[in-house]
This record gives C-alpha cells, sequence and structure tokens, in this order.
C-alpha cells in the first residue's frame, strides 16, 4: 500500500508540473516577467536575458498539492507536513518577493541581504516554535557514532543557521540551466529514502513529491532553459531540504547528502576571503560552477558531472545511514 502511495506521488507531482508548465510559461512571458543577467557574470549567459522567471511557482504549486492528496491517502497529514509546508512556502514566498522587486521594479539585486536574512529568520523561529510545541526533539546525533547532543533551546540557534544556509547554498547554486534541478531531485530522493527507513512516511511523501515536481520542472528547465526557477523555487527548496533533515534528525548527514550545494557555498567564502586578505582570486569565478565555464567546459559538461558528484554523495549518504 505505502509502496504504491510512494510511487504515486511522485507520478502526480510530475504530471502536474508538466500539465501547468506550459500553462504559466506564456503567461510570465506577456507579463514580462524575464531574467536579468549580471553583467559581471559569464558573457555567454547574455543570451539568457529575458528567460522567463518566477517558474517555481509551478512546482511549488505542484509539491503542495500533491503532498496534501496523497499523504490524507495513507493517513491524516500530520504536524511533519505543516511544518515542511510552511517552511517551503514561506522561503518560495520571499523568493517571490525578491524575484518581484528585480524583474518588476528593475532592481536587479532584489531584496537586501538584510531584508532577505529577517524574513528567513522569521519563518526559521516560527519553525522552531511549532516544532517544540510538538514534542520534537531538540538533539542533534553525529554520524557512526552514538553521540547526541541535546541542544535545548540552542537548538533555535541551530535551525535558524541551517535553514538560512541550506536555503542560501541552493540559492547559490541555482546559476546554470537544470542545475539545481537536478541535483535537489537526487539530494531529496536520498532524503525521502532515509525517511522511509525511519518510518517517516510523511515526510518520505514529501520528498518524493519535490523529487516528481522537479523532475517536471527539469523538462522545462534544462538546457536551454524556457523557464528559470528564479528565487521563489531555489529558497524554498533549501528551506525545505534543511526542513526534512531536521524531521529526520539528518542534519549532520545533510552536510554529505547536499555536499554539491556545500561546496558551491564554500566556493564563495574561499573567493571572498582570499580576495580581502590577499588580493588575489582562487577561482576565476564563484559560486564553483562559473569557474569550470570559464576554463572551457560546456554548459552542459558542468551541470551533468554536478549531478555526478551529487549522486555519489547522496548514495554514499544512504549507505552510511542505513548500512554501517
Amino acid at each position: 500500500m505505502m509502496e504504491q502511495v510512494i510511487l504515486f506521488t511522485i507520478i502526480m507531482a510530475f504530471l502536474i508540473t508538466v500539465l501547468l508548465a506550459p500553462l504559466f510559461i506564456p503567461f510570465l512571458r506577456r507579463l514580462k516577467f524575464g531574467q536579468s543577467i549580471r553583467d559581471e557574470g559569464p558573457q555567454s549567459h547574455q543570451k539568457k536575458t529575458g528567460t522567463p522567471t518566477m517558474g517555481g511557482i509551478v512546482f511549488l504549486l505542484s509539491i503542495v498539492i500533491t503532498t496534501f492528496i496523497m499523504t490524507g491517502k495513507y493517513s491524516e497529514p500530520g504536524p511533519e507536513t505543516y511544518l515542511m509546508i510552511l517552511v517551503t512556502v514561506g522561503f518560495g514566498l520571499l523568493g517571490f518577493l525578491d524575484d518581484f522587486i528585480k524583474v518588476v521594479m528593475k532592481r536587479n539585486l532584489g531584496l537586501t541581504s538584510k531584508q532577505k536574512l529577517l524574513g528567513q529568520i522569521v519563518i526559521s523561529v516560527i519553525f522552531y516554535l511549532i516544532y517544540t510545541q510538538n514534542d520534537f526533539p531538540t538533539s542533534v546525533s553525529i554520524p557512526l557514532t552514538d553521540l547526541s547532543f541535546e541542544l535545548g533551546w540552542f537548538y533555535c540557534l541551530f535551525i535558524i543557521f541551517w535553514l538560512v544556509g541550506f536555503s542560501n547554498a541552493v540559492n547559490l547554486t541555482d546559476g546554470l540551466d537544470g542545475l539545481v534541478s537536478g541535483t535537489s531531485a537526487i539530494a531529496f530522493g536520498a532524503l525521502a529514502v532515509l525517511a522511509w527507513s525511519q518510518s517517516q512516511y510523511d515526510v518520505a511523501i514529501f520528498g518524493v513529491a519535490v523529487v516528481g515536481a522537479v523532475l517536471g520542472f527539469l523538462v522545462f528547465n534544462a538546457h536551454p532553459a524556457k523557464v528559470f526557477m528564479g528565487d521563489t523555487g531555489s529558497l524554498a527548496l533549501g528551506g525545505a531540504i534543511a526542513t526534512i533533515a531536521i524531521l529526520t534528525k539528518l542534519e549532520i548527514i545533510l552536510i554529505l547528502i547536499g555536499g554539491v550545494f556545500v561546496i558551491e557555498t564554500l566556493s564563495v567564502i574561499l573567493q571572498v576571503a582570499s580576495f580581502k586578505t590577499t588580493g588575489k582570486r582562487i577561482f576565476k569565478m564563484s559560486p564553483l560552477h562559473h569557474h569550470y565555464e570559464l576554463v572551457g567546459w560546456s554548459e552542459w559538461r558542468v551541470v551533468v558531472t554536478f549531478w555526478t558528484v551529487g549522486l555519489l554523495f547522496a548514495v554514499l549518504g544512504i549507505y552510511i545511514e542505513v548500512w554501517l
């Protein structure tokens, strides 16, 4: 029974996205919701100017609809489901506001970093309050050991750091056609497998709903992209992946499963630190995917390579949690 629910979930989410996208993309074009490309980015990206953005709305609708329908088929949605939807929709709305300012108000940088951070913190604190009211554990476990650290109210700070950190990490990774769609499908798939192994079926249903939805989006987002997810999609996916890790107590293993996002973020941190301290750049451009473009790799080669690395990280994460 549960296997059928999982299978139907991924199929439903995929089909909803695939059916909605062709209706939504022309709508975005009519509204002139086209992406502006930064001048300091790779020059090859300038041809993408005007490609519709905010496409994340499509797969977010698919995720929410599919999750509630399929969770209802299995049981009544529990607090885990509402927490995952809260963060996904909350971060998605924050990203939508950022995108709206960029494409409609013509402010290419969107929300200021302080405004975006404040919004992320507020959503994270609301998540923590609901989380603790439902008596979820506030400890962090160390993989491959029996160690577990009870953080008490410090767990609130941990949640803020994790949600904000991974939402921004996925956002930074979203720079090439299909890059985040593919890597996030892999990472959410791995977490769904681990949630299933813990008998957390609500979480598993949500995870595979995300997989189906972003794979459906990939049909239109693969190179050459007909639509971008924008911050609407990337911030939501980052917040959602961190939320699943918190609910399954896989916070630390997420560093491995989401290794591509972590590496992309580290490349930015290292680049900035190096330039400020030595005046020299480590990479030709950060995040890391742009470096490989500038050394001569095609966009598709970069994307497929990062997908492959993400898959290896995901398999290793599952192996560590299930078999070691």
